[in-house]
Formats: structure tokens, C-alpha cells, sequence
């Protein structure tokens, strides 16, 4: 099992840069596949970012493709989104989300992950 903590979101204007940061506990947290998704209310939690175990595969939602990148240090048991070239769209509760594999590989549907953490508010003012 593993416990998800976010940090890293905040106000910014557009055009304006973020890096969310989600702290895992464990021992075994490069077991884990990560993702980040984001909701909006009234929408559906969508999957913004993936990474796999070792970090080797990554997914992008075409939204944020060339904007977000995704990466994890697992001797930390960190996972991280830095978002740049924000835009007002990209306003949502983020959430760091895990699930446990042995293989190389991304989900990018909430269905497909286990864990979650309480989410971090990300608004970007025009």
C-alpha cells in the first residue's frame, strides 16, 4: 500500500510556471506506476500526465503535450509535474495517483489506478 501527498499548487498567472511534487510512502516505490489527473467541477477526473516504474515510458494528454512534463526520483519515492506556459484551462484540483506493476508500462484512466492523494488546487488567472 502507499499514501499519496501533493504540494506545489498554488496562483499564477498565465504564461506562468508550476512544478507539483507528490510524496510516496513505502519502501516500494518503484513498484508503482504514477499519474497525475486533474478535475474541474462538473468533469470528469482526466489523466494530464503517466510515468512508468523506472520512468522509461511517460504519456502526455494532447492539452498539455509540450507544456508538462512528468518525472520521478525513486530513491526519493517523488514523483513531479512541472507545468509551464500555463493557461487559464489548465485551472483544476491535481492529483498525484498510483498503482502497483510489474511491468513497463502507463494507465491513463482513473480506473486503472489504486491510490490517490487529496489533490492540490492549481489556478491560472488571465
Amino acid at each position: 500500500q502507499v499514501q499519496l501527498v501533493e504540494s506545489g499548487g498554488g496562483l499564477v498567472q498565465a504564461g506562468g510556471s508550476l512544478r507539483l511534487s507528490c510524496a510516496a510512502s513505502g519502501r516500494t516505490f518503484s513498484t508503482y506506476s504514477m499519474g497525475w489527473f486533474r478535475q474541474v467541477p462538473g468533469k470528469e477526473r482526466e489523466c494530464v500526465a503517466a510515468i512508468s516504474r523506472a520512468g522509461g515510458i511517460t504519456y502526455y494528454a494532447d492539452s498539455v503535450k509540450g507544456r508538462f512534463a512528468i518525472a520521478r526520483d525513486n530513491a526519493l519515492n517523488m514523483v513531479y509535474l512541472q507545468m509551464n506556459s500555463l493557461k487559464p484551462e489548465d485551472t483544476a484540483i491535481y492529483y498525484c495517483a498510483a498503482y502497483p506493476t510489474v511491468r513497463a508500462e502507463v494507465r491513463s484512466t482513473v480506473m486503472g489506478y489504486d491510490y490517490w492523494g487529496q489533490g492540490t488546487q492549481v489556478t491560472v488567472s488571465s
